[in-house]
């Protein structure tokens, strides 16, 4: 599996799976499927509610904690400096792990320093090999760079043919932060699948076009962790390595670009606020 290094030095598999988005009782299947299909970057969160199947899937495989890459994240309800440890083992001890390999602060509110002096004690720990943000604007995240020791890893952000965030990128890349996707399909939004431009892309390579999109983020460098509880359509989206887009091919996806969110904006007041007052269950 193809690898990107984080700052620090620690390898993340370009491709993973993720679980947003689906059921507690769907998650330990469609985790083991994963697996059994090579699968060995798991993404999670604790605002998913399905850690404890994460966790019953990688013991059930026997796949060595050595060879599996595991990340979750922290809610704005558990944020700040005494919230986030407690969180942080709660998480640990549903998905029934000794340490985690990125652990994430979910959204860019509440208590972020607080939450972030936690998470820098947990990697100066052992505890978690690499700290990441999900959600984080560019503004947000400088800030968090250049008041802080230790630099995110990862900043997990919307990315896909509609909201392509090359500037973004750029940022990142320059301040030593991996850009991962998060809704790399757009959830099928703006008819993406029966695209015209992606599906002619599609056809070019005998491909389909969630293998088109999933090719042209990796292309990119971008991690990318697609979901699904269809065995086959899993497989389908790891088989993205023995196909290149063209230079062309690159540039026509580009066009598709509106440079809007397709779900909702993070610098928007009434979601900050509706984000920030969900409270997780136990």
């Amino acid at each position: 599996m193809q690898t990107v290094t984080l700052n620090n030095g620690v390898e993340m598999p370009i491709l993973g799976f993720g679980v947003y988005q689906i059921p507690p009782e769907q998650t330990e299947q469609a985790v083991a499927d994963a697996l059994a299909a090579g699968y060995r970057s798991l993404d999670t969160a604790a605002a998913y509610g399905n850690e404890e199947a994460v966790g019953r899937a990688i013991r059930s495989s026997g796949i060595p904690r050595e060879d599996l890459f595991v990340t979750t994240k922290l809610w704005i309800s558990d944020a700040g400096e005494d919230k986030a440890k407690p969180a942080f083992d709660t998480s640990l001890r549903k998905l029934g792990l000794d340490y985690l390999d990125l652990y994430l602060i979910h959204q860019p509110y509440g208590d972020v320093y607080g939450s972030w002096r936690a998470l820098e004690r947990l990697h100066g720990e052992g505890l978690v090999r690499a700290i990441g943000v999900s959600n984080f604007y560019p503004d947000r995240l400088v800030d968090l760079i250049d008041h802080n020791e230790v630099t995110p890893a990862v900043n997990q952000i919307e990315t896909h043919p509609f909201f392509q965030r090359t500037a973004d990128q750029d940022l990142m890349r320059e301040r030593g932060v991996q850009i991962e996707s998060w809704g790399p399909f757009a959830e099928g939004r703006n008819n993406l699948f029966t695209d015209p431009v992606l599906s002619k892309i599609a056809a070019a390579h005998g491909k389909s076009v969630a293998q088109v999109v999933l090719r042209w983020l990796v292309q990119r460098g971008v991690v990318v962790i697609p979901k699904s509880v269809r065995a086959e359509r899993m497989a389908e989206n790891s088989d993205i390595f023995g196909f290149q887009l063209t230079d062309d091919q690159m540039a026509a996806v580009a066009t598709l670009d509106t440079g809007a969110s397709l779900f909702f904006d993070h610098r928007d007041p009434a979601m900050v606020s509706r984000l920030g007052n969900v409270t997780l269950g136990s």
